[in-house]
């Protein structure tokens, strides 16, 4: 996903190596084609502003100034600015203290929630836990077949009472799961919910009354990584509405340039905990 700009920022780089002292115009320069390379990889421009300031600053500061090697410092500099924006520290799944956890998916229509239900579910499988799928994505066309497909690849049990196709009440569909999670011991419910192809009130209103009906323990907004800048406006739409704990950005190995995941971490404050970037079940890191 980085690999553009990695590439863009190593170039910048190169031009400062062999420096013994870095002029203000050096870092101005540096900063600019920074500035560049993260607006190209599709960065917010407010993310990018904030960013290239921290870096100047630093760059124009006493430890770029004292160091042996002024240009490895900015590097360094750079790479700590980066791995805070995206959040620092690597957050894991909240698992509830009295079992079952429940996990919401949340996300438009398209943004890969079925597969990632699928890819999360195997995930947790694989750490020794029992996950039941809830199917209560009722609206999209065979929905809740393709989550019974992508449960029985993943060797893990599906609840789909309703057939869906615009048949069924998602919100008592996502409460009985919980309710037969509890009865047959499941310890992880993660329940798929329908999208929209674009926010509007009527999916904020239902996802607000599953989620008040099944009071999870992670709502996850899976964000389609290739969708650039309207991934802000989609991550912050969700999160007002309905509160998000952490992001999962989907379909990665495509033509995704990174800047949403930059952007969306900064912009809302929320970690991304999962990254899926691939067809098979088992690409989910």
């Amino acid at each position: 996903m980085f690999t553009s700009l990695s590439d863009r920022l190593a170039a910048t780089f190169k031009n400062l190596r062999g420096k013994g002292r870095l002029s203000e115009a050096d870092v101005d320069a540096t900063v600019r084609e920074i500035r560049t390379a993260l607006l190209e990889a599709d960065v917010a421009l407010p993310v990018v502003r904030e960013f290239c300031g921290r870096v100047k600053e630093r760059a124009l500061g006493e430890e770029v100034n004292r160091a042996l090697n002024p240009a490895q410092q900015v590097v360094k500099i750079v790479h700590e600015e980066l791995v805070g924006i995206l959040g620092g520290e690597t957050r894991r799944l909240r698992l509830a203290k009295t079992p079952p956890t429940v996990i919401l998916l949340a996300g438009l229509q398209g943004a890969g929630k079925t597969t990632l239900a699928g890819k999360l579910a195997l995930h947790l499988k694989d750490g020794g836990h029992q996950p039941l799928l809830v199917a209560a994505d009722l609206q999209r066309p065979n929905a809740v077949d393709q989550l019974s497909v992508v449960a029985e690849r993943a060797g893990v049990a599906v609840h789909a009472p309703e057939p869906g196709n615009g048949v069924g009440d998602p919100v008592a569909v996502a409460r009985s799961g919980v309710e037969l999670a509890k009865q047959k011991l499941y310890d992880v419910v993660i329940v798929d919910t329908a999208g929209r192809l674009a926010i509007d009130a009527d999916l904020m209103d239902q996802l607000g009354r599953v989620r008040d009906a099944v009071q999870p323990d992670e709502t996850l907004l899976v964000i389609d990584a290739m969708i650039g800048q309207d991934a802000v406006q989609t991550a912050v739409a969700f999160d007002e509405a309905i509160g998000i704990d952490g992001v999962v950005l989907s379909k990665l190995d495509g033509d995704a340039r990174g800047g949403a995941a930059l952007s969306v971490v900064t912009v809302t404050g929320k970690p991304i905990l999962f990254a899926s970037v691939g067809e098979k079940l088992t690409d989910l890191e």
